[in-house]
């Protein structure tokens, strides 16, 4: 079993998996434990809707680079040239062709959410990452609008997706990038 220290060491975004499904017994498992994560009053606003169907999850994909490209087109956002290039890539899965995706979601009442919603995915990403497993953040993956594919989520009104994470079985672990020392600005004693 991996120490608290080699868990943060070892922790990496994965992009490639192998085709190796992940139970959902350990996926209830990993989102069992990521409702320790604090909130702020203790909220608890975190939802969870878990995809394992490769032929939802493109239609998700899809669906969010459909609306990411019409965004940009529109000037409501600003993507970098080469996601546009990806995003225009009919091969192109934001899910990475992950076999499970775990979509963070929340009620957009709740001021805390996106802080409350992050906490919950680093405690998903750790979990993971203690079984093996690996993960990442698809923030591309958040931009579905359809109503059905809504509904098949079962994301209600007023609730949006805050954070989806992809989970599976590494194909390898990269090594970690270079980190620099933490900035800190000033002491006040």
């Amino acid at each position: 079993m991996m120490t608290f220290d080699d868990l943060l060491k070892n922790r990496r975004a994965i992009r490639d998996f192998q085709d190796k499904e992940v139970s959902l017994k350990v996926i209830e498992e990993i989102l069992q434990e990521s409702t320790l994560a604090p909130s702020a009053s203790n909220g608890q606003p975190c939802r969870f809707s878990i995809v394992q169907c490769r032929k939802t999850i493109k239609a998700l994909s899809d669906e969010s680079k459909a609306n990411l490209l019409d965004d940009n087109a529109k000037n409501k956002i600003s993507l970098l040239p080469q996601y546009i290039d990806f995003l225009k890539d009919q091969n192109f899965n934001v899910f990475y062709n992950a076999p499970c995706v775990i979509f963070i979601i929340g009620s957009t009442s709740v001021r805390s959410l996106d802080v409350d919603c992050a906490l919950a995915a680093s405690y998903i990403m750790f979990s993971a990452a203690a079984r093996g497993l690996g993960t990442c953040w698809i923030n591309l993956g958040s931009n579905i609008r359809d109503p059905q594919l809504k509904a098949l989520l079962g994301i209600p009104d007023g609730c949006r997706i805050v954070a989806p994470i992809i989970v599976g079985y590494p194909k390898e672990i990269p090594p970690a990038s270079e980190r620099h020392a933490p900035e800190i600005l000033k002491v006040i004693k």
